[in-house]
């Protein structure tokens, strides 16, 4: 039977308070605010030197958490596959060398690595920008420095030292692993086992002279999609309006797609990501491109089938930083593809034979695996719900999160896990979250932010924002918590909406690390 808290037979939903006075006064001035007046809070501040809930309202009812359901998506992916864990992708021939000739295709096995990017760097770790650049819509967002095919080029390097300067077949994408084309409820993003740039191009949009058509700057550049710019540079004052349309595809896998709308003159460059529709074939093309750039002539004829993927005819690899590495960041950015593969990443790496023998859902496989360390751990799972990795359909009851998280603090990868959170004030989603505030430095949480539209106001809902992780209070106790605000309506939906709501979460966050025991 599932661990019942004493925290649960204590109470229901009434506020408990063992936190200094002050702290209670803040967040209830906080919760008076006239915004939240149709809003729900709910939270927990659990003591890990007292071993015991401090702070307490709504614990046990369930809240929309948004993105801080990342950190049960990550705990038990750290859990499970542990956090030495690393990809490898191949290179195979399908057909025998000759010379300098490859009869037959060359293939590119998908293993779910979700940073075939630039984000590594020369001493093994992941860069990250604050604002990701799958945010697009967001002002700051902005792509990590460099070339975004720069492992493909690494990995068409080995095939040409492997003696291969002619391909007489086809560049093909074996992306098997788990089915592709579904789309992460986030930022709508394409989940493959196959990811080049998270799969997404980047489109730099930068004004030119009034009345011209703005500069765009495409990365990578490639056939996979041709882009027909119908932005006009307006005075300045005007809005920036940058929106996709008209997306056709091709005979050949490639795409035709329409950038239309508005961006003044006075504006910095800003960012467009077109998400592209077939990561595989996406791949295929760029990959053939980078070969042709280090001097690979492609033959593209249609070669008799033979992938036999063993280590004869392995002609390159590429093998990831470890998965506590990529815990930055899915964390630190709440990178939503990464996170929503991470359940078929789990599923198809543990449940492998069963999924072939079976035709199973990886996915399903991944969230069965979690299930079982959750139950494992004792957890009342009656406190969960989560359907994706990300946080798009998900809740959490406060209590349950502070839970989880306590159960992490007792695992032997929890550094990693704590290196991985965003930190208030400093980087990550918290990078302008309470920046100015003694309590920033010292508080290590992942965000969260759902929002949807209103037909009837014309405006929107931040539908949900979370915060939970750990507190370093300025005494030297080290905190637990999780806290929410669902449901907050603005009459206008933009940044400044979804970051009001984020720093009521930061300014209650910054109460704990300031009050004393």
């Amino acid at each position: 039977m599932p661990r019942l808290t004493a925290l649960a037979l204590a109470f229901s939903s009434l506020a408990i308070a063992q936190m200094p006075a002050d702290f209670d006064a803040r967040v209830k001035a906080i919760m008076a605010r006239p915004e939240y007046r149709h809003s729900r809070f709910g939270m927990e501040f659990y003591s890990l030197d007292q071993g015991k809930v401090l702070y307490a309202l709504h614990p046990q009812e369930l809240f929309i958490p948004a993105s801080t359901t990342k950190l049960v998506t990550v705990g038990s992916a750290l859990e499970l596959l542990g956090p030495d864990f690393q990809f490898h992708t191949r290179v195979y021939r399908a057909g025998p060398i000759e010379g300098d000739t490859l009869h037959g295709d060359l293939v590119l096995v998908a293993s779910g690595d979700p940073d075939l990017s630039n984000r590594i760097q020369p001493d093994g770790t992941l860069a990250f920008e604050n604002e990701d650049h799958t945010y697009d819509g967001f002002s700051a967002a902005k792509p990590v420095p460099g070339d975004p095919l720069i492992v493909l080029r690494q990995l068409a390097a080995q095939v040409l030292a492997a003696g291969v300067k002619h391909i007489e077949g086809h560049v093909r994408v074996d992306a098997s692993l788990f089915p592709e084309g579904k789309r992460e409820l986030g930022t709508h993003t394409a989940i493959s086992p196959m990811v080049i740039n998270d799969n997404v191009v980047d489109v730099t949009v930068t004004p030119s002279r009034e009345g011209d058509a703005p500069i765009l700057t495409i990365s990578p550049l490639t056939r996979y999609v041709a882009i027909r710019n119908e932005v006009k540079t307006v005075a300045a004052g005007g809005e920036t309006v940058l929106k996709w349309n008209h997306d056709t595809q091709n005979a050949d896998g490639t795409h035709s797609v329409t950038l239309s709308g508005t961006i003044p003159i006075t504006s910095k460059p800003r960012l467009r990501a077109y998400r592209v529709p077939s990561p595989s074939r996406f791949a295929e093309m760029a990959f053939a491109q980078v070969l042709a750039t280090a001097g690979i002539r492609i033959g593209g004829r249609d070669m008799p089938v033979d992938r036999v993927y063993t280590s004869e005819n392995q002609l390159a690899e590429h093998v990831s930083p470890p998965l506590r590495e990529e815990t930055k960041v899915i964390l630190k950015v709440s990178q939503n593809l990464h996170a929503s593969m991470l359940p078929y990443i789990v599923g198809a790496v543990l449940d492998k034979e069963k999924l072939d023998k079976q035709k199973d859902d990886a996915e399903e496989a991944g969230f069965r695996r979690e299930a079982e360390v959750l139950k494992k751990a004792d957890l009342d799972l009656s406190g969960a719900a989560q359907s994706d990795g990300a946080g798009g359909a998900a809740l959490f009851a406060p209590d349950f999160m502070v839970q989880y998280l306590l159960h992490l603090t007792r695992q032997p990868f929890f550094p990693d896990f704590l290196k991985g959170l965003p930190i208030l004030g400093k980087d990550g989603t918290l990078f302008d979250i309470q920046k100015d505030s003694p309590a920033a430095g010292h508080v290590f949480a992942k965000t969260g932010t759902f929002g949807a539209d209103n037909a009837l106001s014309g405006g929107g809902v931040v539908t949900a924002k979370g915060l939970a992780g750990f507190i370093d209070t300025k005494d030297g106790h080290r905190l637990v918590f999780a806290a929410y605000i669902n449901f907050v309506p603005f009459a206008e939906m933009n940044e400044d909406s979804t970051q009001k709501v984020g720093q009521a979460l930061g300014e209650i966050a910054a109460a704990a690390a300031s009050a004393e025991f």
